[in-house]
């Protein structure tokens, strides 16, 4: 098949590429560059088979060549990472909604069947333990930017299900959770690629909170076989699916891991939110997914242990140093 990818140069596009080039399809990927690397996917790059489009998804006119040729979508495409949420919010807005609303617009005029990334961040402050794809939300005050993001991956799961239901597009609709693996930058806030790096320079690893907070870590490779399994069965067709681990595991605990497992010498360095991003900042204390309809749907149950994959990372780590 013919796979178009927006994103493809980020992190989990980049694994994504390599899983559907791996299956004997032809790959294109669009991709900006302003948060995905071309180091991410400089191995692929000249393999018959693989293309990169340097553009945003918010131009039109090469969308609209792209979804033409391609058969189907995965749409990736997406401001990412906390702290480029906080500092950057036009570009979380104008990217997340106007990148989707070009995206599904063209995917139903050439009947394409897109998957959509979305994020655990829709579920806002809510305090129902799991997380389940139709519980309700709450969002914070739009005095916090961090809420700008939810609320643009909310538009755009809106938005494809309209589309889905009012023109019968095929969708899928993936809230991903804390994936983490190799490749993923921590320039834009992620926590685990910013603990390994420190703890393997022996830096001191700031925490930001209290540290309490938990959240569960799902490796890049479970994911991105998920979402092409989730593409594979109708069944999914017009769902919004969980996707990640469901095992937590407190920040404090996953920097005392780190520490141990790269036999790090760095001091553990306490952060308020206000002096760690420079302004008043919302967090929510726990996050955990019900993964009863993925595991339903295609029977998922994700391979790699925590331990696994912060091997892989640090791993990955080293040998760029």
């Amino acid at each position: 098949m013919r796979i178009l990818i927006t994103g493809g140069a980020g992190f989990i596009g980049s694994h994504l590429c390599e899983l559907m080039l791996k299956a004997g399809h032809r790959v294109t990927v669009v991709d900006d560059l302003s948060t995905g690397s071309t180091d991410n996917i400089s191995h692929m790059m000249g393999r018959e088979g693989f293309e990169l489009v340097r553009e945003t998804v918010r131009n039109e006119s090469t969308m609209t060549a792209l979804v033409d040729r391609c058969d189907v979508i995965y749409h990736l495409a997406a401001a990412v990472g906390v702290q480029l949420i906080v500092d950057e919010p036009v570009h979380t807005i104008e990217t997340n909604i106007h990148g989707s609303e070009v995206v599904l617009n063209l995917a139903n005029k050439f009947s394409r069947k897109i998957l959509i990334a979305s994020t655990s961040e829709v579920y806002g402050k809510g305090t129902k333990i799991p997380f389940g794809e139709d519980d309700d939300t709450t969002l914070g005050s739009t005095r916090y930017t961090r809420w700008s993001y939810a609320c643009s991956k909310m538009v755009d799961e809106f938005l494809a299900l309209a589309y889905h239901n009012e023109y019968g597009l095929e969708t899928v609709i993936c809230r991903f959770f804390n994936t983490v693996g190799p490749r993923q930058t921590g320039q834009y806030g992620m926590v685990v690629p910013r603990f390994v790096r420190r703890a393997l320079a022996g830096e001191p690893i700031e925490i930001y909170g209290t540290g309490a907070q938990t959240r569960c870590f799902c490796n890049v490779t479970d994911v991105v076989n998920a979402v092409v399994k989730l593409m594979e069965t109708d069944k999914a067709d017009g769902q919004v699916v969980n996707v990640g681990s469901d095992e937590p595991i407190s920040i404090e605990s996953l920097a005392d891991t780190i520490i141990e497992m790269t036999g790090s010498s760095s001091q553990k360095a306490r952060l308020s939110y206000e002096e760690a991003y420079g302004r008043p900042f919302d967090d929510m204390l726990t996050r955990v997914p019900d993964l009863t309809k993925i595991r339903t749907l295609i029977g998922y149950e994700p391979k790699y242990s925590l331990t696994e994959t912060l091997q892989q990372i640090i791993e990955f780590e080293r040998a760029r140093m």
